[in-house]
């Protein structure tokens, strides 16, 4: 089903509604993907809109097209009433209407707007580029014209990216886990491409969705440079998982790459034996002292950066706040911070919960999690210093085995044929 025609022009600038109709932005552009030309049978793909730009609260970000609901004149309606304030980031393949196509010189002519056509196909709403108001000044004095073309008039309109920034770009809004699917039964030179037309924040989110030996088949074809970034996107858990399915001398180069800081602490993670809670903990948790408030303690859980399962709860120690820390007090809970007033000190809150040591198996810490219904556990070392938690998804992924990856891409893979 097709929607009458929208012109770029008039959506920049737009605000930027929540479901309930309240302003948390504006729009400032629209980012779209060049579509693909008739081919072996298939039939050609329109460009179209994968999203917008918007600032919001003093920062750019990206609104992914799937999560509008409307739009209309008096803006661009959010299907919830939660935004992603990541900064936006361009990807290859990509295209900023506003910046980019918008007063662009074809020949004699100047691009003047864009365009849309909104298109509802089962679940999915597109806004496909449809077409193109090109300008053209007719002489001196004399009034400009102005004349509307097909998209696929204009072909140059698009500098065409290669078959894999485009389906890096078509990817976008896939969940990490989907992508891991599809670069799965790409052959290993694909892979690489497709790994390369990722920024580093994607790529390390999609790699920790492969099977180890499939993250380091992608890592190995990675130069230097390259691999910094992503392994600064990574988390030290995955860092650690990934390097303990290489050899001595292929982890003595990854570990080559990283600071001083992030190195030692992937190494302490690769000294315990796997199958045990420090084998499963991540050391990045959330970590204030006793005097901190319960408003400190939500604005950090309040941080998108951070994961559900870490985001349940705070880790409550004396100085130092980073791993290992001073003696472990306790855990405060979200659900007890949302009860209580924000300027309590979280020494009055700290529950009593059971904690783990490194050496303790990973049944072990499974039953604990289970008797207690807790979503993470604190591991202590002998001095009672914390030095990281084992959430429940770590615990998940070690009950289904070393393949379980394998078997649940094989499964996604086969219901999208």
């Amino acid at each position: 089903m097709s929607g009458e025609l929208i012109y770029a022009f008039r959506v920049m600038r737009l605000p930027l509604l929540d479901a309930g109709g309240v302003t948390i932005g504006r729009i400032d552009d629209l980012v779209a993907i060049p579509g693909r030309p008739a081919q072996r049978g298939a039939p050609a793909v329109a460009p179209r809109i994968v999203g917008f730009v918007a600032t919001s609260q003093r920062r750019r970000i990206f609104v992914s097209a799937n999560r509008i609901g409307k739009l209309d004149s008096d803006g661009v309606h959010l299907r919830s009433w939660d935004v992603d304030l990541n900064p936006f980031k361009a990807r290859p393949g990509e295209v900023l209407i506003g910046a980019e196509l918008i007063d662009r010189r074809i020949g004699s002519e100047t691009v003047s707007d864009i365009g849309l056509r909104k298109v509802v196909e089962e679940r999915t709403t597109t806004w496909q580029i449809e077409q193109v108001r090109l300008s053209r000044r007719t002489g001196l004095g004399r009034r400009t014209t102005h004349r509307l073309v097909d998209a696929i008039e204009v072909p140059q309109l698009f500098d065409q990216p290669t078959e894999m920034e485009a389906e890096a770009a078509r990817l976008r809004d896939f969940h990490p886990a989907e992508v891991a699917a599809v670069v799965r039964n790409l052959p290993d030179a694909q892979r690489r491409q497709l790994a390369e037309a990722m920024d580093d924040e994607r790529l390390a989110d999609v790699l920790e969705e492969l099977p180890e030996e499939e993250q380091v088949r992608i890592v190995e074809g990675l130069d230097r440079e390259r691999l910094v970034g992503v392994f600064d996107e990574m988390e030290y858990d995955d860092l650690a998982d990934l390097l303990g399915e290489m050899t001595k001398v292929q982890q003595e180069a990854m570990l080559d790459v990283m600071d001083d800081e992030d190195e030692a602490v992937v190494r302490r993670l690769l000294s315990y034996e796997e199958g045990t809670a420090g084998g499963m903990m991540t050391p990045e948790v959330i970590i204030l002292g006793p005097t901190a408030t319960v408003a400190e303690a939500l604005a950090q859980i309040r941080n998108p950066d951070w994961v559900a399962s870490i985001a349940t709860q705070v880790f409550v120690t004396q100085p130092p706040f980073k791993s290992p820390t001073g003696k472990f007090l306790g855990m405060v809970h979200m659900q007890q911070l949302l009860r209580e007033p924000p300027s309590m000190e979280l020494r009055q809150l700290v529950s009593d919960d059971p904690t783990v040591t490194p050496d303790t198996s990973d049944r072990g810490v499974t039953e604990l999690l289970a008797r207690y219904d807790m979503l993470a556990v604190a591991v202590c070392d002998a001095a009672g210093r914390l030095l990281g938690a084992v959430t429940i998804d770590d615990v998940v992924d070690r009950m289904l085995g070393t393949d379980w990856r394998k078997r649940r891409v094989a499964t996604r893979s086969t219901a999208g044929r």
